[in-house]
């Protein structure tokens, strides 16, 4: 595996590439990215990987600062499974400059996610437009456990004309489903036991969807509550159109329910979709 810095360096190197898969991420690796990573590798002989904790996407709040890295064990598993490229720049590289332009984003990145992390999605469609630029990839993967990153960075590709194919990965896992995330090392052991929670109320709630339950706010309402009574500080769970993440209406198919929690100073997100 080669590791580049440079842009100039890692531009001249994937120049003769005719199609090259990319999968960004923020290091911290798990079996979540190594999927991403498996599933690029499918499509592709030539994938990229990048690590890039990018301060744009935190609040001031927020956990910039001790944001786990795990810079040589990322790259252990990274050249495990025969990465090609990684790209690994500072700070510097990426924003010589202050940032001073940055996109416009349509009214959904500020709700759900954008609600409560005011700018984040401005910070990732700047981000993944620049390391677009750098690398010039023909798909790039992006898992579905961000799933509104992922409906926005397919709507910025489509509105902006990039030749990019966006490919969703699905969600990975823990056995008791608990959706594997880098921020799950922030739990204690009692937290982990319970963070499950949920993924079991988001699963009920679709089972109740299914079941031929319409009545969208009251559901959304029991499933709030549901959390709160376990101790969880909830930000939303709605259920919204896939198609455009507005709120879903009763005739509504091809729904997805997506919910954001706290546990203590932990904050967890998690969807799930359900189609015709």
């Amino acid at each position: 595996m080669k590791t580049f810095t440079d842009i100039i360096a890692l531009r001249n190197s994937l120049s003769n590439k005719q199609r090259i898969a990319f999968v960004p991420t923020m290091g911290n690796l798990h079996a979540g990215h190594l999927a991403l990573i498996k599933q690029a590798k499918q499509l592709s002989d030539c994938v990229v990987a990048s690590i890039f904790v990018n301060r744009l996407q935190f609040l001031p709040h927020e956990d910039f600062d001790c944001y786990p890295r795990t810079f040589d064990n990322d790259c252990k598993l990274l050249a495990e499974l025969n990465v090609n490229t990684l790209f690994a720049p500072n700070e510097e590289i990426l924003f010589p400059t202050q940032q001073e332009f940055l996109l416009a984003l349509p009214s959904v990145a500020d709700t759900l996610e954008g609600e409560f992390r005011p700018g984040f999605f401005r910070g990732v469609a700047t981000i993944v437009l620049k390391l677009f630029n750098i690398i010039q990839p023909s798909l790039a993967v992006f898992g579905k456990k961000d799933y509104q990153q992922l409906h926005i960075v397919r709507e910025m590709v489509r509105q902006l004309n990039l030749p990019v194919e966006i490919i969703a990965g699905e969600t990975v896992r823990a056995p008791d489903g608990l959706a594997l995330s880098s921020r799950n090392q922030y739990l204690n052991k009692a937290q982990r036991l319970e963070a499950c929670n949920l993924y079991q109320t988001l699963l009920q709630l679709k089972q109740e969807i299914i079941s031929g339950r319409k009545d969208f706010p009251v559901l959304q309402e029991n499933a709030t509550k549901n959390l709160v009574k376990r101790g969880w500080k909830v930000d939303y769970i709605r259920i919204q159109k896939r198609s455009s993440l507005l709120p879903a209406h009763s005739d509504d198919n091809d729904l997805v329910i997506l919910g954001a929690a706290w546990l203590d100073k932990t904050r967890l997100i998690d969807n799930m979709e359900i189609t015709d």
